[in-house]
């Protein structure tokens, strides 16, 4: 019968092998500086980051800013019918 590819009937030959474990790596940019090297690193990367971002222009900020407002606003509107309702509903169950 042929063995399907894969197979583990026969292992390969580089299972068989004995693998010495490795040497862990010491250091590497942040073994070679100390912890104000490190902190100064951190800031660098951090400008490095913020100057990747795409900001909102004025107008899309106040777009989006008017979104949440109208939406925060029905919520609580939402939230105080249903509290009326429900205080409503108590009262006539158990008052």
């Amino acid at each position: 019968m042929a063995d399907a590819v894969g197979s583990i009937d026969m292992p390969d030959a580089q299972d068989e092998e004995v693998q010495e474990p490795k040497k862990a790596r010491k250091g590497g940019k942040r073994g070679k500086k100390g912890p104000l090297g490190r902190l100064a690193l951190f800031y660098r990367q951090v400008i490095a980051e913020l100057r990747k971002v795409v900001w909102p222009t004025r107008h899309q900020l106040t777009t989006y800013t008017t979104v949440v407002i109208v939406f925060v606003a029905i919520m609580i509107g939402l939230v105080t019918v249903i509290d009326y309702g429900l205080d409503h509903v108590t009262k006539y169950v158990f008052g």
